[in-house]
């Protein structure tokens, strides 16, 4: 069989499964509409650092940790940490290794990350290069304030169609072997295969406002979604849920507008991460943005209504905006892009 479908997908032959999953937010991300599906919701933010940053790094690391504890292997079972997050030099990522003293590919895919370390965390499972990855995200409202815009003391308005990074983290870890009997709920959990992966490009349309990302993001989700759907050759039926990262109410809006013209109809499976992390009167503006958006809901909802039984087939895709703040500064437009990661209870491709 071939393991490559079309120019952009690839099709995982040994179906690595996911065998452990942890989510972690926020104290505002825990008042929103998807708080029951957290593993974990901080009481606050600092998490008891004296630096954001500091914060951010041990969120990633308990969010990771958590997730080994669950998949039932030992630190020493890990061949391979692939993780990434938004501050400079994925500092939050290198630190959180460094105290694992756990072989790290260190990623940097913007707000793409988590499906990005997904998609490399498989290769490496399905080549027979590994047998236990963990792979995971994370990103922290005030990190990114500090990084991307302004100190927070500043108090500087925000535009209506700014978005709000997430304080949050996700992991996962991937495996070669069956996890043994789990129980979930009550009864037996369903066991979560990554099938196939669609690797995205970089779709820039000019957008030069750094408040506008997720209308910068949404033709690269776009592209992404109709190219798994030519190189599969399937139809959005197949799948019960397709979720983007974190286009936020603006860009998931433009999505869906870009699909319907394309002629494929996804308005009733569709939603985004940065849509569903934020109730309207959250005043978060646009919605949610970050790593750690897609990251902890994917980790945190999809994993737990996959395991149960209720979603069996699920598309997730994670959006990235690749702007730098030289790079917003120098005029340049966003270059977006999106990475897409098929995942099945049925261990079939």
């Amino acid at each position: 069989m071939n393991n490559k479908l079309g120019k952009q997908t690839l099709q995982f032959l040994n179906t690595p499964q996911i065998i452990g999953s942890f989510s972690i937010v926020g104290e505002k991300e825990g008042k929103g509409p998807m708080a029951k599906w957290f593993d974990m919701i901080l009481e606050e933010d600092t998490f008891g650092e004296k630096t954001w940053e500091k914060s951010e790094s041990k969120m990633l690391k308990q969010a990771i940790l958590s997730a080994l504890q669950k998949s039932g292997r030992d630190k020493e079972d890990i061949d391979t940490i692939l993780s990434g997050d938004l501050i400079n030099q994925i500092m939050s990522s290198s630190f959180m290794a460094r105290d694992l003293s756990i072989p790290f590919l260190g990623l940097y895919g913007a707000c793409s990350t988590m499906t990005e370390s997904l998609i490399l965390g498989s290769v490496l499972i399905d080549g027979g290069y590994a047998k236990n990855v963990i792979t995971g995200a994370s990103s922290h409202y005030c990190t990114a304030e500090r990084q991307f815009r302004m100190p927070l003391e500043h108090g500087n308005q925000r535009p209506p169609s700014a978005q709000w990074t997430t304080t949050a983290a996700g992991a996962a870890v991937i495996s070669d072997h069956d996890k043994p009997i789990e129980i979930f709920n009550g009864k037996e959990a369903n066991k979560i295969y990554v099938t196939h992966a669609t690797i995205g490009k970089i779709i820039d349309t000019g957008i030069k406002d750094a408040n506008q990302m997720g209308a910068a993001m949404a033709p690269a989700a776009v592209d992404t979604i109709i190219t798994h759907l030519n190189d599969t050759g399937r139809t959005p039926d197949f799948y019960d849920v397709i979720i983007s990262g974190d286009l936020g109410f603006i860009g998931k809006d433009i999505a869906k507008d870009l699909i319907s013209g394309l002629g494929a109809d996804i308005e009733k499976k569709f939603d985004d991460c940065g849509a569903m992390m934020f109730n309207l009167d959250q005043d978060t503006h646009g919605g949610g943005s970050g790593c750690g958006c897609s990251a902890s809901i994917f980790m945190g909802y999809v994993i737990k209504e996959m395991k149960a039984g209720n979603i069996n087939n699920a598309l997730i895709l994670s959006t990235g905006a690749l702007l730098s703040t030289i790079s917003s500064q120098q005029g340049e437009s966003i270059p977006g892009i999106a990475h897409a990661v098929a995942l099945t209870t049925k261990n079939k491709n």
